[in-house]
């Protein structure tokens, strides 16, 4: 056993027969994400370095404290890429926390989100065990799949320590088209070319802009573009968009105040609240910046066949977070499931303890 996991594992093994709860950090890039936790911090970050990556089979081992910017780096060499084009959200996030975190951008509704492309995980569970799950091909899972599990889990369940995921090839041609839409158009239209084959990437809209991203091969890309019309955006212009949108360095999430995240269904109409919107992943995806009762933004989400999350608070959403509200509450049957889930991998209940609901 390598000497940062057995310093891991004894870490685990003395904090569950004592009680102690820990709060596991990466690279720290995620922790305004969720409800506040306390403890004694565990840090992933050492363990870190890509263990294996096999171009040609389309997938990537490594530890869990391995920077985003050098698994990117390592991808865009052999032409591939993280199809889920995680989020960012600072120079040091790592693997462990984008798949603890779950979040995906703008092309999740087009390539698949985190947990479809996770292959593998080894993790340390609440009592120091070291367990590995899934392996580095797609067909590998008979039962539960548990690797998967780990996406979004908020670090809860387990320690991540190495993760193999799929990657895809980068497209060879990419094009973003801009148009002026009212925000019911936008709706109908994202909707309506989600069921064409058209090589759509990711759809964003904001004040009446509409931006449209195509990728893949050269002749489907400019086929769709003279088919959907509107201006093209310069190249590097359009980098920094989606990478702003992904990354919230955009001046939509820029502003200050609370934001929420609401995932909904894409063809919902227009969801009458208070505040500034903005529509992602072809109507699915709502972010809202408002200063409306959380009773409100969840019965509205509910409305629209979703959820609403509060994904970054101020002074007026704070006593939310402090009474564990940030996501959407669980019916009873799904909680007593996450209860059962958390007692098997966390007996003791000392990881990253309330970070997703209290008591859990």
């Amino acid at each position: 056993m390598e000497p940062i996991v057995q310093q891991l594992t004894e870490t685990l093994r003395q904090a569950n027969a004592n009680k102690t709860p820990l709060r596991i950090v990466g690279g720290g890039t995620k922790d305004f994400y969720g409800n506040p936790t306390a403890g004694e911090t565990l840090s992933t970050g050492a363990y870190r370095g890509i263990i294996d990556y096999e171009p040609s089979e389309l997938v990537l081992t490594a530890r869990a404290g391995t920077p985003l910017t050098e698994i990117e780096s390592a991808l865009r060499e052999k032409g591939q890429m993280l199809a889920f084009e995680p989020p960012h959200f600072g120079e040091g996030s790592t693997l462990g926390g984008i798949i603890a975190a779950g979040l995906s951008g703008p092309r999740r509704p087009y390539a698949g989100a985190v947990r479809d492309l996770v292959l593998g995980v080894r993790l340390l569970d609440g009592t120091g065990e070291d367990l590995k799950f899934g392996g580095q091909v797609m067909k590998n899972v008979a039962g539960f799949d548990v690797s998967r599990l780990m996406a979004g889990a908020m670090g809860t369940l387990g320690v991540i320590l190495e993760v193999s995921l799929k990657t895809l090839p980068l497209p060879p041609a990419e094009v973003t088209l801009h148009q002026q839409r009212n925000e019911a158009d936008a709706i109908r239209l994202m909707n309506e070319w989600a069921g064409q084959p058209l090589p759509i990437s990711a759809t964003c809209w904001t004040h009446g802009d509409l931006r449209i991203r195509l990728s893949g091969a050269a002749s489907a890309v400019e086929a769709a573009r003279r088919k959907l019309g509107g201006t093209v955006v310069d190249a590097p212009l359009a980098g920094a968009f989606w990478r702003g949108v992904r990354d919230h360095t955009d001046a939509y999430f820029t502003r200050g105040g609370a934001l929420w995240r609401l995932a909904v269904k894409s063809t919902a109409p227009v969801i009458v609240l208070p505040g500034v919107q903005r529509i992602e992943w072809s109507g699915a995806l709502r972010w809202l910046q408002t200063d409306a009762s959380v009773a409100t933004i969840r019965e509205a989400a509910h409305r629209a066949g979703g959820h609403a999350t509060l994904f970054r608070a101020d002074a007026n959403t704070n006593p939310v977070i402090n009474n564990g509200g940030v996501f959407h509450p669980l019916s009873p049957a799904l909680a007593v499931i996450h209860r059962k889930l958390k007692r098997t991998f966390d007996p003791a209940g000392i990881l990253n303890p309330g970070r997703i609901y209290p008591g859990m």
